[in-house]
């Protein structure tokens, strides 16, 4: 892939082939992840066809501190479990806005919610990077593993500055890179819509919030995938790259996610 064009549809291919066929990014390995980080109360309200079909890192729910009558938007929303979870905890006198670029996973997250009898909560199809959303709407921007995927990250905070209200507070999962990534691997649609090609370093993603205008930027959990969970992910990655007729590199893809570690970030729109 050379351009930012290229990227993108890559991870709307991707994320439209998930949403029609209710599977996750990464499937087994990482629905596994996702267990670990959200409590058996909160996946219980959640539908089936939205949990299979979400893709997460993190829970950046948890991470936001959210109460009662925020306006809260989610960054990449998927097929929303993140913005029904959200809309739980800012109570029907808050709202939860979910922002997403594919339309497959709008149209699925809106048919969620009206079963759901939701009425705090909307999803409005668009990028990250351009969001359709007024200045100062929100008290709380949350996104679960999805700017790694945006070509262009420092438009995306500078966003996200421009519509979170001052004092508003970010609170993101994430994946970045605690080392340099193997070049062939930079290159790989597969990697990019699983999350791992379009990371950065660490110090150049959090470098990138303070410039937009962020304070109280701060790392507030690391975590990075042992030699066992990176040959899982490795290995469901390869098998995902046959199905589409492809011959993959096991090691490439393991040493790939060798580089990457899932993150817990918050910073804060100064006053």
């Amino acid at each position: 892939m050379n351009d930012d064009e290229d990227m993108r549809k890559a991870v709307k291919d991707t994320y439209g082939r998930l949403a029609t066929e209710s599977r996750s990014c990464c499937d087994s390995p990482k629905q596994a992840e996702m267990i670990k980080v959200y409590s058996e109360e909160d996946l219980s309200d959640i539908p089936v066809e939205v949990l299979s079909s979400n893709c997460s890192c993190g829970n950046p729910v948890a991470l936001a501190r959210l109460t009662s009558g925020q306006v809260v938007v989610d960054l990449g929303s998927g097929a929303g479990m993140d913005v029904f979870l959200a809309s739980k905890k800012v109570g029907p006198n808050g709202r939860a806005f979910g922002i997403d670029a594919t339309p497959e996973m709008v149209w699925k997250a809106r048919a969620s919610a009206k079963r759901m009898g939701l009425e705090n909560v909307e999803f409005r199809l668009g990028e990250i990077e351009h969001m359709p959303l007024p200045d100062a709407t929100a008290d709380v921007i949350i996104s679960n593993c999805v700017i790694n995927l945006a070509p262009d990250k420092s438009l995306v905070f500078r966003e996200a500055f421009r519509v979170l209200k001052p004092n508003g507070r970010l609170a993101i999962s994430d994946r970045v890179l605690v080392k340099e990534l193997p070049e062939r691997s930079r290159n790989d649609p597969e990697l990019w819509g699983g999350c791992v090609a379009g990371a950065m370093l660490e110090e150049s993603y959090l470098a990138l919030l303070r410039e937009a205008g962020f304070a109280h930027v701060a790392v507030e959990e690391r975590r990075l995938y042992s030699d066992e969970e990176a040959m899982e992910f490795a290995q469901s990655m390869a098998e995902e790259k046959r199905t589409r007729g492809a011959v993959p590199d096991v090691e490439v893809l393991y040493q790939a996610y060798r580089c990457i570690a899932n993150e817990r970030i918050v910073a804060i729109k100064p006053r």
